[in-house]
Protein backbone atom coordinates (compact mmCIF):
# COMPACT_ATOMS: atom_id res chain seq x y z
CA UNK A 1 0.00 0.00 0.00
CA UNK A 2 1.23 3.29 -1.22
CA UNK A 3 0.35 6.91 -0.09
CA UNK A 4 0.71 8.83 -3.64
CA UNK A 5 -0.06 12.00 -1.19
CA UNK A 6 3.69 12.58 -0.13
CA UNK A 7 4.36 14.56 -2.83
CA UNK A 8 6.51 17.52 -1.72
CA UNK A 9 4.89 17.70 2.15
CA UNK A 10 5.37 18.22 5.41
CA UNK A 11 5.66 15.50 8.01
CA UNK A 12 6.35 15.08 11.59
CA UNK A 13 9.63 12.62 10.62
CA UNK A 14 11.01 11.52 7.73
CA UNK A 15 12.10 7.82 7.69
CA UNK A 16 15.41 7.33 5.26
CA UNK A 17 15.39 3.70 4.56
CA UNK A 18 12.44 1.46 5.34
CA UNK A 19 14.21 -1.72 5.86
CA UNK A 20 13.73 -3.36 9.10
CA UNK A 21 14.77 -0.62 11.24
CA UNK A 22 13.24 1.78 9.71
CA UNK A 23 10.08 -0.09 8.96
CA UNK A 24 9.84 -0.55 12.68
CA UNK A 25 10.03 2.88 13.55
CA UNK A 26 7.65 3.84 11.42
CA UNK A 27 5.02 1.96 13.00
CA UNK A 28 5.49 2.78 16.22
CA UNK A 29 5.94 6.39 15.18
CA UNK A 30 2.42 6.20 13.68
CA UNK A 31 1.14 4.23 16.39
CA UNK A 32 1.90 7.22 18.39
CA UNK A 33 -0.09 9.54 16.45
CA UNK A 34 3.53 10.68 14.22
CA UNK A 35 2.48 11.60 10.74
CA UNK A 36 5.49 9.83 9.18
CA UNK A 37 7.37 9.74 5.32
CA UNK A 38 9.20 6.46 4.78
CA UNK A 39 11.56 6.50 1.22
CA UNK A 40 13.29 3.58 0.26
CA UNK A 41 15.08 3.34 -2.15
CA UNK A 42 13.54 0.00 -3.77
CA UNK A 43 10.35 -1.30 -2.42
CA UNK A 44 10.29 -3.07 0.98
CA UNK A 45 10.84 -5.78 1.28
CA UNK A 46 13.49 -6.31 -0.95
CA UNK A 47 16.43 -7.92 -1.93
CA UNK A 48 18.78 -4.54 -2.32
CA UNK A 49 20.01 -4.67 1.57
CA UNK A 50 21.76 -6.52 4.22
CA UNK A 51 17.51 -7.98 5.71
CA UNK A 52 16.86 -10.18 2.93
CA UNK A 53 16.89 -14.41 2.69
CA UNK A 54 13.80 -15.17 4.42
CA UNK A 55 15.28 -15.88 7.41
CA UNK A 56 17.25 -14.88 10.76
CA UNK A 57 18.53 -16.27 13.99
CA UNK A 58 17.41 -14.78 17.34
CA UNK A 59 19.19 -15.38 19.81
CA UNK A 60 19.20 -14.05 24.29
CA UNK A 61 22.05 -15.31 25.44
CA UNK A 62 24.96 -13.33 23.26
CA UNK A 63 28.16 -14.50 22.26
CA UNK A 64 28.54 -10.57 20.73
CA UNK A 65 28.51 -9.04 24.19
CA UNK A 66 25.95 -9.63 27.59
CA UNK A 67 25.44 -6.06 26.81
CA UNK A 68 22.93 -6.76 24.23
CA UNK A 69 21.22 -9.14 26.36
CA UNK A 70 18.33 -6.88 27.23
CA UNK A 71 17.55 -5.24 24.16
CA UNK A 72 17.18 -9.19 22.52
CA UNK A 73 14.83 -10.31 25.21
CA UNK A 74 12.56 -6.66 24.55
CA UNK A 75 13.05 -7.30 21.18
CA UNK A 76 11.83 -10.70 21.87
CA UNK A 77 8.59 -9.54 23.31
CA UNK A 78 7.61 -6.69 20.47
CA UNK A 79 8.59 -9.68 18.31
CA UNK A 80 5.50 -11.60 19.79
CA UNK A 81 3.28 -8.26 19.95
CA UNK A 82 4.08 -7.71 16.16
CA UNK A 83 2.72 -11.38 16.00
CA UNK A 84 -0.76 -10.58 17.41
CA UNK A 85 -1.25 -6.95 16.03
CA UNK A 86 -0.26 -8.74 11.90
CA UNK A 87 -1.98 -12.28 12.88
CA UNK A 88 0.71 -13.85 11.28
CA UNK A 89 3.66 -16.10 12.46
CA UNK A 90 7.14 -13.99 12.46
CA UNK A 91 9.05 -16.29 14.96
CA UNK A 92 9.56 -19.74 15.30
CA UNK A 93 10.86 -21.54 18.27
CA UNK A 94 13.31 -24.43 17.28
CA UNK A 95 16.72 -23.50 19.49
CA UNK A 96 19.74 -22.37 18.55
CA UNK A 97 23.31 -24.16 19.02
CA UNK A 98 25.97 -22.39 20.04
CA UNK A 99 29.31 -24.26 19.19
CA UNK A 100 32.83 -23.86 19.82
CA UNK A 101 35.95 -24.72 21.37
CA UNK A 102 35.41 -23.96 25.65
CA UNK A 103 38.44 -20.79 25.14
CA UNK A 104 36.70 -19.41 22.06
CA UNK A 105 35.66 -15.97 23.94
CA UNK A 106 32.38 -16.03 21.71
CA UNK A 107 31.19 -18.94 23.44
CA UNK A 108 32.94 -17.95 26.74
CA UNK A 109 30.32 -14.85 26.47
CA UNK A 110 27.46 -17.12 25.59
CA UNK A 111 27.63 -18.77 29.08
CA UNK A 112 28.68 -15.73 30.96
CA UNK A 113 25.51 -13.60 29.76
CA UNK A 114 23.04 -16.42 30.21
CA UNK A 115 24.73 -16.53 34.06
CA UNK A 116 24.21 -13.19 34.17
CA UNK A 117 20.87 -12.93 32.82
CA UNK A 118 19.73 -16.35 34.17
CA UNK A 119 18.42 -17.40 30.85
CA UNK A 120 18.01 -20.91 30.07
CA UNK A 121 21.52 -22.80 28.44
CA UNK A 122 22.23 -26.54 28.18
CA UNK A 123 25.64 -27.49 27.81
CA UNK A 124 26.80 -29.99 26.28
CA UNK A 125 29.86 -31.92 24.71
CA UNK A 126 30.34 -32.07 20.89
CA UNK A 127 30.04 -35.76 21.33
CA UNK A 128 26.87 -35.48 23.90
CA UNK A 129 25.46 -32.56 20.93
CA UNK A 130 26.48 -35.12 18.29
CA UNK A 131 24.00 -37.87 19.32
CA UNK A 132 21.35 -35.33 20.75
CA UNK A 133 21.16 -33.95 16.45
CA UNK A 134 22.50 -36.46 14.83
CA UNK A 135 23.27 -34.30 11.64
CA UNK A 136 26.28 -33.26 13.89
CA UNK A 137 29.96 -34.54 13.72
CA UNK A 138 31.58 -32.60 16.33
CA UNK A 139 34.64 -33.49 18.37
CA UNK A 140 35.00 -34.02 21.96
CA UNK A 141 37.05 -31.15 22.38
CA UNK A 142 34.30 -28.94 20.83
CA UNK A 143 31.52 -27.48 23.36
CA UNK A 144 27.65 -26.52 22.54
CA UNK A 145 25.84 -24.21 24.02
CA UNK A 146 21.84 -25.10 23.76
CA UNK A 147 19.53 -22.22 24.15
CA UNK A 148 15.99 -23.96 24.06
CA UNK A 149 13.89 -20.68 24.20
CA UNK A 150 15.79 -19.08 20.75
CA UNK A 151 14.94 -19.44 17.46
CA UNK A 152 14.04 -18.46 13.98
CA UNK A 153 12.67 -14.91 12.92
CA UNK A 154 10.84 -14.44 9.33
CA UNK A 155 12.19 -11.27 8.00
CA UNK A 156 10.77 -10.34 4.90
CA UNK A 157 7.74 -11.13 6.89
CA UNK A 158 8.16 -9.19 9.84
CA UNK A 159 9.12 -5.83 7.35
CA UNK A 160 6.28 -6.54 5.43
CA UNK A 161 3.81 -6.52 8.49
CA UNK A 162 5.07 -3.54 9.92
CA UNK A 163 4.74 -2.14 6.39
CA UNK A 164 1.02 -2.91 6.81
CA UNK A 165 0.55 -2.28 9.69
CA UNK A 166 2.43 1.41 9.31
CA UNK A 167 1.16 2.53 6.78
CA UNK A 168 -2.69 1.30 8.06
CA UNK A 169 -1.83 3.84 10.43
CA UNK A 170 -1.72 6.61 8.04
CA UNK A 171 2.58 6.50 7.23
CA UNK A 172 3.03 7.49 4.24
CA UNK A 173 5.59 4.88 2.18
CA UNK A 174 7.38 6.10 -1.23
CA UNK A 175 9.21 3.59 -2.66
CA UNK A 176 11.46 3.22 -5.35
CA UNK A 177 13.12 6.75 -4.66
CA UNK A 178 16.44 8.00 -3.64
CA UNK A 179 16.98 10.96 -1.29
CA UNK A 180 20.10 13.06 -2.77
CA UNK A 181 20.31 15.87 -0.19
CA UNK A 182 19.51 15.95 3.87
CA UNK A 183 19.27 19.91 4.57
CA UNK A 184 18.65 21.12 8.29
CA UNK A 185 17.34 24.36 9.00
CA UNK A 186 17.01 24.30 12.66
CA UNK A 187 16.40 22.03 15.69
CA UNK A 188 12.79 21.45 14.48
CA UNK A 189 12.72 21.62 10.39
CA UNK A 190 14.40 19.38 8.13
CA UNK A 191 14.31 18.57 4.64
CA UNK A 192 15.55 16.21 1.88
CA UNK A 193 15.20 16.57 -1.95
CA UNK A 194 15.13 13.41 -3.67
CA UNK A 195 16.04 11.89 -7.33
CA UNK A 196 12.82 12.73 -8.58
CA UNK A 197 13.36 16.39 -7.72
CA UNK A 198 10.71 16.27 -4.69
CA UNK A 199 11.24 18.42 -1.22
CA UNK A 200 9.84 16.78 1.67
CA UNK A 201 9.92 18.81 5.35
CA UNK A 202 10.11 17.13 8.88
CA UNK A 203 10.50 18.15 12.20
CA UNK A 204 12.80 14.71 12.53
CA UNK A 205 14.75 12.46 10.66
CA UNK A 206 15.69 9.22 10.81
CA UNK A 207 18.85 8.12 8.22
CA UNK A 208 18.78 4.07 8.70
CA UNK A 209 19.59 3.46 4.53
CA UNK A 210 22.32 1.27 5.14
CA UNK A 211 24.86 1.58 2.23
CA UNK A 212 23.78 5.31 1.74
CA UNK A 213 24.24 6.06 4.90
CA UNK A 214 27.50 7.51 4.85
CA UNK A 215 27.01 9.46 1.82
CA UNK A 216 24.15 11.15 3.11
CA UNK A 217 25.24 12.19 6.42
CA UNK A 218 29.24 13.55 5.91
CA UNK A 219 27.61 16.50 4.37
CA UNK A 220 26.18 17.43 7.89
CA UNK A 221 29.48 16.59 9.76
CA UNK A 222 29.27 13.02 10.63
CA UNK A 223 31.78 10.58 9.27
CA UNK A 224 30.05 6.82 10.38
CA UNK A 225 32.95 4.22 9.87
CA UNK A 226 30.85 1.62 7.80
CA UNK A 227 32.41 -1.10 5.44
CA UNK A 228 29.85 -2.40 2.88
CA UNK A 229 30.97 -6.47 2.72
CA UNK A 230 30.10 -8.83 0.13
CA UNK A 231 28.45 -12.16 1.91
CA UNK A 232 26.82 -14.97 0.88
CA UNK A 233 24.60 -17.77 1.99
CA UNK A 234 22.92 -21.03 0.87
CA UNK A 235 19.90 -23.94 0.75
CA UNK A 236 21.36 -27.41 0.49
CA UNK A 237 19.34 -30.50 -0.28
CA UNK A 238 18.39 -31.84 2.82
CA UNK A 239 16.31 -35.55 1.67
CA UNK A 240 17.21 -36.77 5.47
CA UNK A 241 15.21 -36.18 8.43
CA UNK A 242 18.61 -34.80 10.44
CA UNK A 243 17.72 -31.49 9.46
CA UNK A 244 13.70 -31.34 10.01
CA UNK A 245 12.65 -29.09 12.36
CA UNK A 246 12.41 -30.37 16.26
CA UNK A 247 15.39 -32.60 15.28
CA UNK A 248 17.86 -29.69 13.79
CA UNK A 249 18.42 -26.62 15.50
CA UNK A 250 19.30 -22.67 14.42
CA UNK A 251 23.58 -22.49 15.10
CA UNK A 252 26.39 -20.01 14.94
CA UNK A 253 29.59 -22.69 15.01
CA UNK A 254 33.30 -21.18 15.43
CA UNK A 255 35.38 -23.87 13.83
CA UNK A 256 38.57 -24.46 11.93
CA UNK A 257 37.17 -23.20 8.76
CA UNK A 258 36.04 -19.53 10.34
CA UNK A 259 32.45 -19.34 11.78
CA UNK A 260 29.00 -20.27 10.21
CA UNK A 261 25.21 -19.78 10.84
CA UNK A 262 22.14 -22.15 9.98
CA UNK A 263 18.40 -23.27 9.93
CA UNK A 264 16.61 -26.21 9.99
CA UNK A 265 14.50 -27.13 6.82
CA UNK A 266 11.93 -25.24 7.88
CA UNK A 267 9.57 -25.09 4.96
CA UNK A 268 11.06 -27.81 2.53
CA UNK A 269 13.46 -25.21 1.04
CA UNK A 270 16.75 -26.95 2.25
CA UNK A 271 19.19 -26.66 4.71
CA UNK A 272 20.39 -22.60 4.79
CA UNK A 273 23.56 -21.66 5.88
CA UNK A 274 26.30 -18.87 5.56
CA UNK A 275 29.41 -17.35 5.90
CA UNK A 276 29.59 -14.78 9.34
CA UNK A 277 33.20 -13.80 9.27
CA UNK A 278 35.51 -12.84 6.25
CA UNK A 279 33.53 -11.33 2.92
CA UNK A 280 34.56 -9.61 0.11
CA UNK A 281 34.39 -5.38 0.85
CA UNK A 282 32.61 -3.37 -1.67
CA UNK A 283 32.12 0.37 -2.83
CA UNK A 284 28.86 2.24 -2.37
CA UNK A 285 27.42 1.96 -5.69
CA UNK A 286 29.01 -1.30 -6.79
CA UNK A 287 26.81 -4.00 -7.51
CA UNK A 288 27.41 -7.31 -5.72
CA UNK A 289 28.73 -10.34 -7.76
CA UNK A 290 26.62 -12.98 -8.20
CA UNK A 291 26.85 -16.12 -6.14
CA UNK A 292 29.56 -17.91 -7.58
CA UNK A 293 31.81 -15.47 -9.22
CA UNK A 294 34.30 -16.10 -5.77
CA UNK A 295 35.80 -19.48 -5.67
CA UNK A 296 35.51 -19.06 -2.09
CA UNK A 297 31.53 -18.80 -2.51
CA UNK A 298 30.49 -22.35 -2.33
CA UNK A 299 33.76 -23.61 -1.28
CA UNK A 300 33.53 -21.83 1.95
CA UNK A 301 30.36 -23.63 2.44
CA UNK A 302 31.27 -26.66 1.41
CA UNK A 303 34.57 -26.96 3.62
CA UNK A 304 32.01 -26.50 7.01
CA UNK A 305 29.69 -29.11 6.06
CA UNK A 306 32.05 -31.70 4.72
CA UNK A 307 33.97 -31.18 8.17
CA UNK A 308 30.51 -30.91 10.80
CA UNK A 309 27.22 -31.84 8.42
CA UNK A 310 28.43 -34.46 5.96
CA UNK A 311 24.68 -35.93 5.85
CA UNK A 312 23.72 -32.07 3.85
CA UNK A 313 22.82 -32.78 0.13
CA UNK A 314 23.89 -30.60 -3.12
CA UNK A 315 24.01 -26.75 -3.63
CA UNK A 316 20.22 -25.96 -4.45
CA UNK A 317 20.60 -21.69 -4.67
CA UNK A 318 23.08 -19.45 -3.76
CA UNK A 319 22.42 -16.31 -2.99
CA UNK A 320 24.57 -13.04 -2.21
CA UNK A 321 24.04 -9.96 0.77
CA UNK A 322 25.49 -7.57 2.23
CA UNK A 323 26.62 -6.70 5.81
CA UNK A 324 27.24 -3.11 6.65
CA UNK A 325 30.10 -3.13 9.53
CA UNK A 326 31.68 -1.17 11.82
CA UNK A 327 35.22 -1.22 13.15
CA UNK A 328 33.83 -3.12 16.49
CA UNK A 329 31.25 -5.06 14.73
CA UNK A 330 29.19 -3.31 17.29
CA UNK A 331 25.87 -0.87 15.99
CA UNK A 332 25.36 3.29 15.85
CA UNK A 333 22.55 4.53 17.04
CA UNK A 334 23.11 8.25 17.67
CA UNK A 335 21.99 11.60 16.95
CA UNK A 336 24.32 14.24 15.01
CA UNK A 337 25.75 16.53 17.97
CA UNK A 338 24.99 19.66 15.98
CA UNK A 339 21.50 18.57 14.25
CA UNK A 340 19.76 16.51 17.11
CA UNK A 341 16.99 16.21 15.01
CA UNK A 342 19.17 14.13 12.93
CA UNK A 343 18.85 10.50 14.26
CA UNK A 344 21.14 7.41 12.57
CA UNK A 345 20.84 4.07 12.62
CA UNK A 346 23.26 2.12 10.53
CA UNK A 347 26.43 -0.40 11.48
CA UNK A 348 24.18 -3.63 11.92
CA UNK A 349 26.97 -6.18 11.34
CA UNK A 350 25.18 -8.96 10.27
CA UNK A 351 23.33 -9.29 13.70
CA UNK A 352 21.16 -6.82 13.60
CA UNK A 353 17.73 -7.81 12.58
CA UNK A 354 17.22 -9.69 15.86
CA UNK A 355 17.31 -6.54 17.45
CA UNK A 356 14.86 -4.48 14.48
CA UNK A 357 11.77 -4.32 16.72
CA UNK A 358 13.00 -2.67 19.92
CA UNK A 359 15.68 -0.62 17.74
CA UNK A 360 12.62 1.05 15.94
CA UNK A 361 10.34 0.94 19.36
CA UNK A 362 13.77 2.56 20.60
CA UNK A 363 13.99 5.36 17.97
CA UNK A 364 10.52 6.44 17.77
CA UNK A 365 10.52 7.22 21.51
CA UNK A 366 13.66 9.39 21.07
CA UNK A 367 11.51 11.43 18.94
CA UNK A 368 8.32 11.27 20.63
CA UNK A 369 9.38 11.12 24.36
CA UNK A 370 13.41 12.81 23.81
CA UNK A 371 14.73 9.43 24.82
CA UNK A 372 14.15 5.94 24.54
CA UNK A 373 13.66 3.34 27.41
CA UNK A 374 16.36 1.04 26.23
CA UNK A 375 19.58 2.77 26.95
CA UNK A 376 21.40 2.79 23.84
CA UNK A 377 24.80 4.97 24.49
CA UNK A 378 26.97 1.66 23.81
CA UNK A 379 26.05 2.21 20.46
CA UNK A 380 27.05 6.11 19.93
CA UNK A 381 29.32 7.08 17.36
CA UNK A 382 31.71 9.27 19.89
CA UNK A 383 33.16 5.41 20.79
CA UNK A 384 35.07 6.69 17.40
CA UNK A 385 36.35 9.81 17.91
Amino acid sequence: MQNSSASNGTFDTLIIGAGSMGMAAGYYLSKAGNKVLLIDAANPPHDSGAHHGSTRLIRHAYGEGAAYVPLALHAQQLWHELEQQARTTVFTRTGVTNIGLASDPFLQEVQQSATQYDLHLETLSGVEASKRWPAWRLSSEQLVCFEPDAGVLFCERAIRSYRELATALGATLLPDTQVTRIEVHGQDNVSVLTDTGERFTGRNIIVCAGKRTRRLLAPLGLDVPVTRLRKCFAWFESTQKVFAPGVFAGFIAESAVGQFYGFPDLDGSGLKIGRHDEGQPVSEDAALAPFGDEASDLADLQSFLQLHLPAAGKLRIGKVCEYDVTPDTDFIIDRIPACPNVHVATGFSGHGFKFASAIGNALAERIVKGESGVDLSMFSCERFS
